[in-house]
């Protein structure tokens, strides 16, 4: 999140807190699951920014952000480098 800008860090930490507190294992319009890849198993669309976080499912329950990429016309930045998922 270095990269980000304060308003897109803020906007990060805001909407994590509301659209994964609760259940952030059921698939929304903005919140899916990943095909298998190295990074994570679930994405959380934020306007142009990607969280990608896993779910540790046994008690207590716990998300796990692995990383916050910028997507622009289908390619994706994560910490300064493009990225294939």
């Amino acid at each position: 999140m270095r990269r980000l800008t304060a308003a897109q860090k803020s906007l990060v930490v805001s909407t994590v807190e509301v659209q994964l507190a609760h259940q952030p294992m059921v698939e929304t319009r903005n919140r899916k699951p990943m095909r298998l890849n190295r990074i994570a198993s679930w994405e959380l669309r934020i306007r142009n920014l990607r969280v990608y976080y896993t779910v540790e499912e046994e008690a207590p329950r716990a998300v796990f952000i692995r990383a916050v990429g910028v997507k622009v016309r289908g390619h994706v930045t994560i910490a300064g480098r493009e990225v294939e998922l």
